[in-house]
């Protein structure tokens, strides 16, 4: 018997050498290969080790025979298994391979389908590899319209603020060399004119900074935040624009629920004002005399804090409400329009918003739009 153990493991060691050696060889070519090869030597083993132990006479022929039919029987199980399983894992890689290339790829969109989402038949570690890889291709597309997006916006911008610079530029050029020629009789009028265009010069700029300021907010959190009242803040806010409402013929109505309950976030009161300012003046200015503006806050159930802005603006084309926080987008297709603005507005409204981890959103409504913020719930022991 001692003999027995001892050929027997000798065998076995043997063949696992030339079973390694061969997997070496075989490394660099496809899969299937090298899962044939796995399957095969334990079954080599075996079958060794019985011719071994026949020729020393430790087992007939009888009992040989009988064990090597059934070796013989196992080998051709075992090849075809593996070759089935090794095509699966080949047919796996290679899908997973044809998604890498067409993941660094310019035309992403063109990819065939066998190229994305869950290979048909293959194990689950490569299934879940090429979901994930599906998941990443995603974001990666998403990330990559957001960024054209972005450029566009900012292509758009360039070319709008060219344009809101240069008609008032060239009018300040009319009126100084009209100034300067004695062709202006009423100089008190063209001075008073040139410091207005000045003053619609200086808001322009001012927004560009203000716009620049909030979006480096976004990824800094360094400037100093205390509680504000939202409540407060609101009062503050329309009664600073009521003035401009009643000579547009515009009413502004706030909405607030009495009680103890000021509304308080913690944030920036400054900019926060910013954005209810750019909300409710352009609510203002696009909403036709006689009708009103409705300003509303209140605490949802969920404890996150709601403030919405409703115009008469007549509403806005389903297309275009997704562009509405875009940088430079204006409705109006005027683009001379004085009291048009720089079309940032609503930008920066948003940026602001976004930078305190609120949410701004726009829908139409019977007779005009509701611009709705939503501020996330402060803990109890800040809101107190």
């Amino acid at each position: 018997m001692a003999a027995i153990v001892m050929a027997t493991v000798l065998v076995c060691l043997v063949t696992a050498a030339v079973g390694a050696l061969a997997l070496h060889l075989v490394r660099r070519r496809s899969l299937v290969w090298s899962v044939v090869v796995a399957a095969l030597i334990p079954l080599v083993a075996v079958s060794a080790s019985i011719l071994l132990n026949v020729q020393l006479m430790f087992i007939s022929t009888h009992d040989s025979t009988a064990v090597s039919v059934a070796l013989a029987c196992a080998s051709v199980i075992g090849v075809l298994l593996s070759l089935v399983l090794g095509r699966r894992v080949a047919q796996g890689s290679r899908s997973l391979t044809r998604a890498l290339r067409d993941l660094g790829s310019a035309n992403r969109d063109e990819a065939s389908p066998q190229s994305s989402g869950r290979p048909s038949g293959a194990p689950g570690e490569i299934a879940s590899l090429a979901t994930e890889l599906e998941l990443t291709r995603l974001r990666l597309d998403e990330a990559q319209r957001r960024a054209t997006a972005l450029e566009d916006s900012r292509r758009e911008l360039v070319a709008f603020m060219s344009h809101d610079l240069r008609t008032p530029l060239a009018g300040l050029r009319a009126l100084a060399e009209g100034l300067e020629d004695g062709v202006i009789q009423n100089r008190p009028a063209a001075l008073r004119q040139m410091r207005q265009t000045v003053d619609r010069m200086t808001g322009l700029v001012g927004d560009l900074f203000e716009l620049s300021r909030v979006n480096a907010a976004r990824s800094s959190q360094s400037r100093t935040r205390s509680m504000v009242s939202l409540v407060e803040l609101v009062h503050d806010v329309t009664a600073e624009l009521d003035a401009h409402a009643r000579r547009r013929g515009v009413t502004v109505r706030v909405e607030v629920e009495p009680g103890d309950d000021r509304l308080a976030v913690v944030g920036i009161a400054d900019d926060l004002a910013r954005a209810l300012t750019n909300l409710l003046g352009n609510a203002v200015r696009h909403t036709a005399p006689g009708r009103e503006v409705v300003v509303s806050a209140d605490r949802g159930e969920d404890g996150r804090i709601h403030v919405s802005v409703t115009d008469g603006c007549g509403g806005i084309p389903d297309g275009d409400l997704e562009r509405v926080f875009d940088i430079g987008w204006r409705a109006a297709p005027e683009r001379s329009s004085t009291d048009a603005g720089a079309g940032l507005g609503l930008a920066i409204a948003r940026g602001v918003i976004e930078s305190h981890e609120g949410s701004i959103d726009i829908q139409n409504v019977p007779g005009g739009c509701r611009f709705g913020v939503t501020l996330p719930q402060q803990p109890v022991s800040d809101s107190a």
